[in-house]
């Protein structure tokens, strides 16, 4: 972690997945916004690889991240013919998915705290059939 100059701050981290999941990661991102003293501004998240991706979405309710897991590997599917297969059948459809969701999201910040919704938690969702170690960069700029 380091600090850019009095508005901004930046934190790379690490996260290690379990396979194919949604990880919830909403607590380790308010964490690295209180500690970076930032009261109004954006914080940015950045996933730096190409086979998971960040999502915001229901906190609630479990059946809907398992829900729109189901939707994701119906819409591509493991077992369908790709060309690129490098590192298993698993290989092109986690491509696929993440360029159907995203590597990043920005969230605004009020009074030092994200200003998700009530029920929006953030996810990172490994596409992956086996467990990755995966890196989140955190931006926060603002005053």
């Amino acid at each position: 972690m380091f600090s850019l100059n009095s508005s901004h701050y930046q934190q790379i981290f690490k996260i290690n997945t379990i396979g194919k999941s949604l990880c919830k990661i909403t607590d380790q991102v308010e964490n690295v916004v209180a500690n970076s003293g930032i009261n109004t501004g954006l914080c940015t998240l950045f996933l730096r690889h190409t086979s998971a991706s960040l999502l915001i979405q229901e906190n609630a309710d479990p059946d809907v991240l398992k829900d729109l897991a189901n939707f994701l590997a119906k819409l591509v599917p493991e077992s369908a013919t790709y060309i690129h297969d490098a590192e298993g059948p698993d290989d092109m459809p986690a491509h696929i998915r993440t360029a159907l969701t995203h590597t990043s999201e920005q969230i605004p910040i009020a009074r030092g705290r994200l200003l998700l919704g009530t029920w929006q938690g953030i996810y990172l969702w490994e596409h992956r059939q086996r467990g990755q170690t995966r890196e989140l960069v955190v931006h926060i700029s603002g005053n």
